[in-house]
């Protein structure tokens, strides 16, 4: 009885947003907030990028994953307010609709799918040398798009099973992350540690002359590539009971407890590194493998690269899954080609199939051009995280024009006195990351790679610029928009109802 009052609470909630719902509401808030943490996957996000970033930046770039998490927590405390009062699936979509318009939804909308399409194909091959390793295979270029293709296939068949499944592999990579994560740290911290604690505060390790800021900077990129995912649980509101006060808590734990994690293996990893002058170098060019066989031989880096192959396969199904339900949010508003197709759910398991196997074609697509293509996609490849702090700022920016106009936030959760300042916070936080992500470090590189983010950002925003203009999608659908700022705050659904 209780379940039922709280799913006739949120389909209220939700038509008096302008909607009606058909999806299966039953991913708890700790399934929510699995599906946030395996998309943000800290263990990935570490392990995948730790050779470039401690080769920038040296020992004390462990520092920039507590201030990157600081900074995106005010991200998420906003996305929190506007999720609290319009838990409409799609998340980015249907947020930056509600606060500001529907020309500035679509765009936002177009640079966070292209990028969430970009950052799966980006995992997808990123996992493949350590399942390659797993196998004794040699990693190759074909062998590591055939197995980047087998994963999104393999994702892309568990998103087809429905809503269930998904909360449960998001609760098993999970467990299984978050036990690897203080598991490896630690055992590194205690058994095979060969730098001083000093080292987290000296840079002299490094080759730089004058201030140590530059490199602090350059190290900031792989923190900024793991502080994301928050907002996937706001992309399935729809299917979250009492999602107005559950999904904001969810927000936050999947900072809170991201952060906690990411900065426990990255310590591990930071002090355990044997040689730091061959990392600094370019001597070691894979100081995971080194430091994880140094300490636990092969068998032991195995038994790692196996939980690192779980929390890659979870981080890319809760990818998929915020890809699929955007372009579900998209279609519904008749704001995409193919929307009639796009927006259709399952009758049995009430998921957007067709917008699953959509967001399982274009990922492997690029997947698969890298074997022709490769400095191309490694260009496109750079505006994965770029693109989704762009996005960020999208909503950021839109909150602060619907304050400007009189909205106060009328959800379960709000900001209260707090609103403008965190709001302001955030917003110069990201414009900053997004500064620091698309700044050009390398001179002696060929153009298109010393400006590969900001040509390939400019680049998707003026294809998205031009569909706008000349196909007017954001005329074709009804869907209310702009109009936060003339809602009057609805009470929440009871707590426990």
């Amino acid at each position: 009885m209780p379940h039922q009052k709280a799913s006739r609470n949120d389909a209220d909630q939700l038509r008096s947003l302008g909607y009606e719902s058909h999806f299966e509401r039953s991913m708890s808030l700790w399934e929510n907030f699995a599906l946030g943490f395996t998309y943000l996957s800290p263990v990935v996000g570490v392990y995948t990028i730790f050779a470039t970033t401690f080769a920038a930046g040296g020992p004390p770039m462990w520092w920039t994953y507590l201030l990157v998490a600081m900074g995106q927590l005010l991200v998420c405390l906003v996305f929190g307010e506007v999720v609290s009062q319009f838990p409409i699936s799609g998340g980015i979509y249907p947020w930056a609709r509600r606060l500001f318009g529907k020309r500035w939804a679509w765009m936002a909308g177009w640079i966070y799918g292209w990028a969430l399409f970009v950052t799966l194909a980006a995992i997808a091959t990123g996992a493949a040398p350590f399942i390659a390793q797993l196998f004794g295979l040699e990693g190759t270029a074909l062998q590591t798009t055939e197995i980047a293709v087998a994963l999104i296939v393999l994702t892309t068949l568990l998103n087809l099973v429905g809503t269930r499944l998904l909360a449960r592999l998001a609760m098993i990579g999970f467990i299984c992350e978050l036990v690897g994560a203080i598991a490896v740290g630690s055992y590194l911290l205690i058994f095979a540690r060969h730098q001083p604690w000093s080292a987290l505060i000296d840079p002299s390790t490094l080759p730089v002359h004058g201030s140590y800021l530059p490199a602090f900077l350059a190290s900031s990129l792989g923190a900024m590539f793991c502080y994301y995912g928050f907002e996937a649980c706001g992309d399935v509101a729809e299917e979250t009971p009492n999602a107005s006060r559950t999904i904001p808590i969810s927000m936050r734990l999947t900072i809170y407890v991201g952060a906690i994690a990411a900065l426990w293996v990255c310590l591990g990893l930071v002090l355990a590194v044997p040689d730091v002058d061959a990392v600094m170098s370019g001597q070691d060019k894979d100081p995971v493998v080194t430091v994880l066989k140094t300490a636990m031989g092969d068998v032991g880096l195995r038994v790692v690269i196996a939980i690192v192959t779980i929390s890659f396969i979870s981080a890319l199904i809760s990818l998929q899954a915020a890809a699929s339900r955007l372009l579900f949010a998209y279609a519904r508003d008749q704001m995409i080609v193919g929307s009639e197709h796009l927006r259709h759910l399952s009758p049995g398991r009430r998921i957007p199939v067709n917008a699953l196997i959509v967001a399982g074609v274009i990922p492997a697509g690029i997947a698969i051009s890298g074997l022709w293509l490769q400095n191309a996609i490694a260009t496109i490849i750079s505006f994965a995280s770029v693109g989704i702090y762009i996005a960020f700022q999208m909503i950021v920016i839109a909150a602060i024009v619907a304050r400007s106009r009189g909205w106060r936030p009328g959800g379960a959760f709000t900001l209260g006195a707090w609103g403008w300042p965190v709001n302001l916070a955030a917003l110069l936080y990201g414009l900053s990351a997004i500064v620091n992500m698309s700044w050009p470090r390398s001179p002696d590189a060929p153009w298109f790679s010393n400006y590969g983010v900001i040509t390939t950002s400019l680049g998707i925003m003026v294809l998205g610029l031009i569909y706008m203009i000349l196909a007017r999608p954001y005329d074709r659908g009804r869907a209310p928009a702009g109009d936060a700022h003339h809602l009057v705050a609805a009470p929440p659904p009871p707590i426990g109802d």
